[in-house]
């Protein structure tokens, strides 16, 4: 994960001054507005743009096939781990609980 942090838009606005006004003024041919009107707009997309992008977790967003996937893959992720088995005989009342004396 990335530990450094995002820049905030003023930081962004000085290193990247020359694009933005590019940007401003292209925004403003396009659309026949001053760059004063555009000047809001884009400082809103550019805050957007830079806000870390939170991911929701999968079981908010899972559908049940994607459930069914998952649950596939992590049982398979524990089948190699070459433990032994146990047999009925290893499993029985008898084994587990050994004799009962009234």
């Amino acid at each position: 994960m990335n530990s450094q942090p995002k820049p905030n838009l003023n930081e962004l606005e000085q290193f990247y001054i020359e694009e933005i006004e590019t940007i401003k003024l292209l925004l403003a041919k396009i659309s026949k507005r001053n760059i004063s009107e555009i000047q809001p707009h884009l400082d809103i997309m550019l805050e957007q743009l830079i806000q870390p992008v939170i991911e929701q977790p999968c079981y908010e967003t899972a559908t049940p096939q994607e459930w069914i996937a998952a649950f596939q893959k992590w049982v398979e992720s524990h089948q190699d781990m070459n433990l032994p088995t146990l047999n009925d005989e290893d499993i029985s009342r008898e084994s587990i609980y050994g004799e009962r004396t009234p």
